[in-house]
């Protein structure tokens, strides 16, 4: 089970943290979740399974999740676990311009393919940007030659 922070909002005194939550069992399952902490409440916002979780599984998701992403959330490292960005304003991290953003987009879109997840999804939790700007960050890694061509030209 790993957990990891996406993004923070920040908004006056108070923030909103996104965290990516994955349990991998050693039968090959694998449920990735994505929990959000706002005003001391935690709360799920999306879910994957593969295979499918049944209603009762679905039901004790939260008690699975509960431990680890409370250790994530502690007090160390600010209020949900998000790093502590004084003066900082940005909704998203920050992500490297030109080649070396090029390259890492290529890289998160190979590790979503060989675990065998969404890898327009990965790039766009890993950049922070919307599924139209992710694509287009993937076109480019595919223009710099970072990543095989989409379709053979003939």
């Amino acid at each position: 089970m790993s957990v990891w922070p996406a993004w923070e909002v920040r908004e006056g005194e108070g923030a909103t943290s996104w965290f990516h939550v994955r349990l991998a069992f050693t039968d090959g399952a694998r449920v990735d979740a994505l929990a959000v902490a706002a005003d001391g409440c935690v709360s799920i916002e999306d879910v994957r399974a593969q295979p499918a979780l049944s209603l009762d599984d679905l039901a004790v998701l939260a008690d699975w999740i509960e431990e680890p992403l409370s250790e994530a959330c502690g007090p160390e490292s600010g209020p949900y676990g998000a790093e502590e960005a004084v003066g900082s304003r940005r909704a998203r991290p920050a992500w490297p311009r030109g080649i070396e953003g090029r390259w890492l987009v290529a890289q998160e879109y190979r590790e979503a393919q060989e675990e065998g997840v969404d890898p327009v999804l990965a790039v766009m939790c890993a950049t922070g940007h919307s599924r139209r700007r992710s694509l287009r960050l993937i076109a480019q890694a595919r223009d710099a030659g970072f990543l095989t061509p989409r379709h053979a030209r003939l």
